[in-house]
């Protein structure tokens, strides 16, 4: 299963970090300069949610932008009652 979201199927991706010197124009310097590049990993922010799948609950791991757009249904939470005691 791995890093990656059960709903919307997110999963990390990759791209560079930059390394900059100089002073940028419009402080007065020459310009910024790249000295160096370096791979990094764009993490999807995964939580542990108990979500209905066909009507079964299961605990998956689901990104929070599914979270709060509303794509994932949670179980109703139910008081249990005890019987009283005689």
């Amino acid at each position: 299963m791995g890093m990656e979201c059960a709903v919307t199927g997110k999963k990390p991706a990759f791209g560079n970090q930059k390394t900059y010197r100089g002073k940028a124009k419009y402080l007065g310097g020459v310009g910024r300069k790249i000295t160096g590049t370096s791979g990094r990993k764009f993490k999807p922010n995964l939580q542990k949610v108990k979500v209905v799948i066909n009507g079964k609950v299961k605990t998956v791991r689901v990104a929070v932008s599914a979270l709060r757009s509303g794509l994932v249904h949670k179980p109703i939470k139910r008081k249990l009652f005890s019987t009283p005691q005689l």
